[in-house]
């Protein structure tokens, strides 16, 4: 998928939500992650990682077939950051806390958040993609919380 395909993508779905937020393409995250996007709070922007997206859809999918649809999930989530009127309060509580328990779980409020958003952004046509990416997205944090409500579990419980 060419650039200029992506941009279009980008234009119409920030049309369609009326956000403000800045989008930019780059090519891959700076990170050991495979992260597609990222939303970046103190400056309101959204950068879009192209060839993470591409290896999700085809980690996902088998192929590009589907990565039209695919990056508009990918977008529709960041927006749902951006969006996010909870986010600044959200991410306060997650810095401030010391229950490394209560830090998952806010991150996992964060996130839902974000899916909420995309859902009503995006048409139900991509639901059963949706849904499956949403699930996918989330079980790390799920098993991340359940990890750790096990280690705190008094021994006999």
């Amino acid at each position: 998928m060419k650039n200029r395909l992506i941009e279009d993508r980008v234009a119409r779905l920030l049309h369609e939500s009326n956000s403000q937020v800045q989008v930019t393409l780059e090519s891959h995250f700076p990170g050991g992650r495979m992260a597609g996007g990222k939303y970046n709070m103190g400056r309101h922007l959204i950068t879009l990682y192209i060839e993470e997206i591409k290896a999700q859809c085809m980690q996902l999918y088998g192929s590009h077939d589907l990565l039209e649809a695919y990056v508009d999930i990918v977008l529709a989530h960041e927006i749902g950051h951006a969006e996010d009127g909870d986010l600044d309060r959200l991410a306060s509580l997650m810095d401030t806390s010391d229950s490394e328990l209560e830090r998952r779980r806010i991150a996992l409020r964060i996130e839902e958040n974000a899916w909420a958003y995309a859902r009503a952004l995006l048409p139900e046509t991509s639901g059963p993609m949706l849904n499956e990416i949403v699930r996918e997205s989330l079980q790390a944090y799920h098993e991340a919380i359940d990890e750790l409500e096990l280690e705190l579990q008094p021994i006999g419980a």
